[in-house]
């Protein structure tokens, strides 16, 4: 198991930016893929972006293409979410998760993925 810790939420105004921080500690690999889920009140837990360890190939949601950035830095075992152009829509509590990978990657499946952050709440005001 890998443990994982986020930090970086807080409030914004519409427009503004905030970056994420996901650090990783415990069993890492370089076979992980990390990923970044966010859940509204009252709804799911939706995929925002994910990225490799070891190639660095990145995926994201739809919603969020062009304004939000992952990265990771392999040397401090961290995962970040660098978010521009914040909306209000872009409310929720973001999680970082790890997905030990076996050859194939599932980026977007919440069900693949074995670890999870606690969390960080981000709010964009209007």
């Amino acid at each position: 198991q890998v443990q994982l810790v986020e930090s970086g939420g807080g409030l914004v105004q519409a427009g503004g930016s905030l970056r994420l921080s996901c650090a990783a500690s415990g069993r890492t690999k370089s076979n992980y893929a990390m990923g970044w889920f966010r859940q509204a009140p009252g709804k799911e837990r939706d995929f925002v972006a994910a990225v490799t360890w070891n190639t660095g190939s990145t995926y994201y949601a739809d919603s969020v293409k062009g304004r939000f950035t992952i990265s990771r830095d392999n040397a401090k075992n961290t995962v970040y979410l660098q978010m521009n152009s914040l909306k209000p829509e872009d409310t929720a509590v973001y999680y970082c998760a790890a997905q030990e990978t076996y050859g194939l990657v599932y980026p977007r499946s919440a069900l693949k993925y074995a670890s999870w952050g606690q969390g960080t709440q981000v709010t964009v005001s209007s």
